[in-house]
């Protein structure tokens, strides 16, 4: 007879808020996956763009967010709104202005 592991994610602990981050990280298990969207990475290309993580970590963390899909999709779209309010709360950057009229004094 089989047992299920105690932990089927050893890779993924829960940090004081109850998110999941990737053990011996900071790294939230939502971050990967929102940089493994925005990007179109592979597994392999994101051991590469974060070499602190083995391929074990990257592995678990996009295995629980498959799990647990709708509660961390449900997360990312909590973060982009907050993102966007803040972008829009702050206005155009002194830069953003800056360039375009530069552009309009061509």
């Amino acid at each position: 007879m089989s047992t299920a592991p105690a932990n089927p994610y050893p890779h993924i602990d829960h940090d004081a808020r109850g998110v999941p981050v990737l053990a011996g990280t900071t790294m939230k298990v939502v971050e990967l996956v929102m940089a493994q969207r925005a990007h179109g990475w592979s597994a392999e290309e994101l051991s590469f763009q974060f070499p602190q993580l083995s391929m074990g970590q990257i592995h678990a963390a996009l295995a629980y967010y498959w799990d647990n899909r709708d509660k961390l999709d449900a997360d990312i779209d909590g973060r982009s709104a907050v993102a966007a309010k803040l972008r829009s709360d702050a206005g155009p950057s002194p830069l953003a202005e800056r360039l375009a009229a530069a552009k309009n004094r061509r």
